[in-house]
């Protein structure tokens, strides 16, 4: 059999950083067939230096070398166009978070996944992490009855990025973000939210299965940062569940520059906490239930080695586990598309 055949649409800095090297592990099982980037210059270097067969600042160019997996790692506002040709094409897809900015983009692109019968795996990278899968095996094997209140909280280096001022700490220093990426909000949808709180939704609403029916936020947007840094924003569920998202562009070097992400999730049995900044994992129910998880040091450090495997495994043809669908992902999309609404608004704003 031949080896799926890849190609990857946005070659900025965490494809850099991050995808290729982890698609690089599977060089034995790959074809590095196509790639696009606008910048020539680093686009003929990453060609060369992964073997790439077609480099181009056209992604049609990458999909008519004819591919079985793709990374989607363009701009936010160019995933819906870029993901569904992939997908149409015949793809197993990997969409960088946030999935789409508009909702209904995102709906669409489940629904055309499923209709081509094709993966879609967003780049959650945590819901990977061992101690997440952990956390979900015990929500679903001990549950805590019906979701009642969930917090999340969210902190990371990002100030920088965001203010126009510097990068991310990860960053490829010959690969720097193009700052329209994260600071124009036709290209990004908004700041911190989208850059990261999105990260902070596709966890808790990963182990909770909930919905976002209403949001009403408050955003900040100091040092004069064209985009929003911090956030706060109270959250309405479908089963009349009520939560709070909050987050912040923390300062670099904090924390070894880990990212400072926890959800508690309450239930009418019992409750669950995770924290991967802290490394802990604790499902409590009154019933006797009270399980704490041995975690590896280090084991909530953020990275996205998790998406790009199971978008391997698709290609090749192993079993997938997808613990970041595309379902997940335009969960997340309504609810952030409610915040930006609802901060504009001044008001609190619904699902239709």
């Amino acid at each position: 059999m031949r080896r799926p055949r890849l190609g990857i649409i946005g070659a900025g800095s965490w494809t850099v950083a991050s995808h290729l090297p982890n698609l690089a592990r599977h060089s034995d099982e790959i074809e590095f067939t196509g790639i696009c980037r606008h910048g020539t210059e680093i686009l003929d270097r990453l060609a060369r230096q992964y073997g790439f067969a077609v480099a181009s600042e056209d992604y049609r160019d990458v999909l008519a070398a004819g591919i079985d997996i793709a990374v989607v790692a363009s701009p936010t506002g160019l995933h819906y166009e870029h993901a569904k040709a992939a997908l149409e094409g015949g793809a197993h897809v990997m969409c960088d978070k946030p999935m789409t900015i508009d909702p209904a983009d995102a709906w669409d692109l489940v629904e055309t996944a499923r209709r081509v019968d094709r993966q879609l795996i967003i780049g959650f990278g945590s819901n990977y992490a061992a101690m997440v899968k952990g956390a979900k095996a015990l929500v679903e094997e001990h549950g805590i009855g019906e979701f009642e209140q969930m917090s999340i909280m969210m902190a990371s280096v990002c100030r920088e990025l965001l203010s126009r001022t510097g990068a991310y700490p990860e960053a490829d220093p010959d690969a720097v973000p193009e700052e329209a990426t994260w600071t124009d909000p036709a290209l990004s949808g908004g700041g911190y939210a989208q850059a990261q709180l999105t990260h902070a939704l596709g966890l808790g609403l990963w182990l909770t299965g909930a919905r976002v029916q209403s949001a009403y936020a408050l955003m900040s947007a100091p040092l004069d940062a064209p985009v929003e840094l911090h956030d706060a924003i109270a959250l309405r569920y479908d089963n009349g569940a009520i939560g709070v998202l909050s987050g912040g562009s923390c300062h670099r070097g904090s924390g070894g520059n880990k990212q400072q992400l926890e959800v508690r999730a309450i239930g009418s049995e019992g409750q669950i906490h995770v924290d991967l900044e802290r490394e802990l994992v604790w499902l409590y129910r009154p019933d006797g239930v009270d399980i704490r998880l041995p975690i590896a040091p280090d084991g909530g450090r953020y990275d996205c080695t998790g998406p790009i495997e199971t978008l391997v495994d698709a290609g090749v043809g192993r079993p997938v586990a997808n613990q970041s669908p595309g379902e997940l992902g335009a969960r997340t999309v309504e609810a952030l598309s409610l915040a930006y609404r609802s901060a504009q608004s001044g008001t609190l704003e619904s699902r239709v």
